[in-house]
């Protein structure tokens, strides 16, 4: 009994972590450097995609410069009415915190940084978001 409970446990799960997971390919045109994947990043025009067979892991890469790879977590909220990235600003730092796409009410949130978190310590945040399109 316990056996099919569990088990019966456990496809629920699975079948709700799969109803959330996502592909995203967003571009989006960021005007100020921020942090993601504890690496600094210069203003510019980034692409963001889902690595090819994971549900959490995601990659952004710029014009002339290296992917960061990185890992986040579906969140949940109303469908988005646009494709966007939403970043936690503190004083002149900014850190990418969520990725959302259009039409969808699963988005991605990344994990706060050792950084971000002794930041929000001593400063307010303030969300800023960023327009994108679906690619």
């Amino acid at each position: 009994m316990k056996k099919q409970l569990f088990a019966l446990l456990l496809g629920l799960l699975l079948t709700t972590a799969s109803a959330y997971a996502q592909t995203i390919n967003v571009k989006a045109d960021v005007p100020f450097k921020f942090v993601v994947a504890g690496r600094t990043l210069p203003k510019g025009e980034y692409t963001i995609r889902t690595l090819h067979g994971t549900d959490h892991a995601l990659s952004i890469i710029g014009d002339g410069q290296k992917p960061s790879i990185f890992l986040a977590h579906s969140c949940v909220s109303l469908k988005s009415v646009q494709t966007k990235l939403v970043f936690n600003r503190y004083g002149d730092r900014y850190f990418l915190s969520e990725i959302w796409t259009e039409g969808n009410d699963a988005g991605y949130q990344l994990a706060r940084s050792r950084r971000e978190l002794e930041m929000a310590r001593n400063d307010t945040v303030e969300k800023l978001v960023v327009l994108a399109e679906l690619r």
